[in-house]
């Protein structure tokens, strides 16, 4: 079976026309995905202004180019194990309403289209696990991506305030 092609010759990249894009990033080994059209840019990882009395998954605050933007560390926010920073660590900036903010993560992985119908709903575990931010699950190849609701992930209270007090 011949490659597909696009207009302009080049192979096709897999995109469908029924699916969506999204970066694909890891935490602590796991692979997680966002919304592309919400993600403005990805920066290396740099010391961020520490605010007092903020969350524990807020680290601070960065100034971008003249806009203060309050940095969460995910791993922080999922209760995971705190780890040094390493040369892969980064900083995903993106929108969340008329706010930006800051994702720090452990390494970007890629952008995949995922088709509207591979994407499941996260089930349902029970008890005190929050599953709020959870926008759904792929499965892309032999790895499962948890697609995450970043309105969801990031408690716009708290990064009202961090506002204010910068």
């Amino acid at each position: 079976m011949a490659d597909s092609m696009t207009m302009s010759g080049a192979p096709d990249a897999g995109f469908t026309a029924d699916g969506e894009q999204y970066l694909t990033f890891t935490v602590q080994g796991e692979e997680y995905g966002i919304d592309i059209l919400r993600v403005q840019e990805i920066k290396g990882f740099t010391a961020v202004r520490p605010i007092p009395n903020a969350p524990p998954y807020v680290k601070g605050v960065l100034n971008l180019r003249g806009t203060v933007v309050p940095i969460v560390d995910l791993r922080s926010r999922f209760d995971m194990d705190i780890e040094e920073y390493t040369q892969f660590t980064v900083i995903i900036v993106v929108s969340i309403g008329d706010k930006v903010v800051g994702l720090i993560v452990d390494a970007v992985s890629d952008v995949l289209n995922i088709p509207a119908g591979e994407v499941v709903d996260a089930p349902e575990v029970g008890g005190d696990v929050d599953t709020t931010f959870c926008a759904g699950m792929a499965k892309v190849g032999e790895k499962l991506v948890l697609l995450l609701n970043i309105d969801k992930l990031v408690n716009n209270d708290a990064i009202q305030k961090l506002e204010g007090a910068a």
